[in-house]
C-alpha cells in the first residue's frame, strides 16, 4: 500500500489491518445509500485495509468484487480531493451516485459538493491520479 492511498482509522483491527470507511458496511451503503455499522465478526481485508460488514453475505459480496464497493478517492473527502487535499471522509456525509460511494468531511463541505456534483466529481477524478500516492502531510 503506497503512502496514504486509503483513508483509515488509526491503529489496527483484529485482522491486522487498519479500518476503512469508519467501520461502515460498504456493500450495504451502496445498496441502500445509508451508513450501516459493520461488525468485526464480518471483516474482509482488501489492499491492506479492513472493512466491516453487517452480514456474512455482504462480506462475501464484497470479497467477490471489492472494486464495486470501495469508496471513491480512497475514502477521502471527494470535495477535498477535488482541490488537491486528503481530508477525512465521514460516512455521515455521503452520496451514492451511479453506484459509486462518495464521502465528505462535514455538512458544509457536503453542501458545497451539492452545488455542482458533476464538476466536483470530475475534478476529484483528475486530482486523484496526481495525489493518490502522496502522503497526507505532503499535500
Amino acid at each position: 500500500m503506497a503512502a496514504d492511498e486509503y483513508n483509515v482509522s488509526r491503529g489496527i483491527t483484529a485482522a491486522g489491518a487498519p479500518l476503512g470507511l469508519h467501520g461502515v458496511d460498504p456493500v450495504e451503503f451502496i445498496a441502500t445509500a445509508n451508513p450501516v455499522e459493520g461488525s468485526a465478526a464480518y471483516t474482509a481485508v482488501h489492499d491492506g485495509v479492513a472493512y466491516y460488514f453487517s452480514s456474512e453475505n455482504n462480506m462475501k459480496t464484497f470479497e467477490a468484487d471489492p472494486a464495486a464497493y470501495l469508496p471513491q478517492n480512497g475514502g477521502y473527502c471527494t470535495f477535498g480531493v477535488s482541490v488537491g487535499k486528503k481530508f477525512d471522509g465521514d460516512p455521515e456525509y455521503h452520496a451514492v451516485i451511479d453506484g459509486a460511494l462518495y464521502v465528505f468531511l462535514n455538512r458544509a463541505i457536503f453542501d458545497e459538493f451539492n452545488k455542482d456534483r458533476t464538476a466536483t466529481i470530475s475534478k476529484a477524478e483528475n486530482q486523484w491520479k496526481d495525489i493518490r500516492s502522496t502522503a497526507v502531510e505532503d499535500l
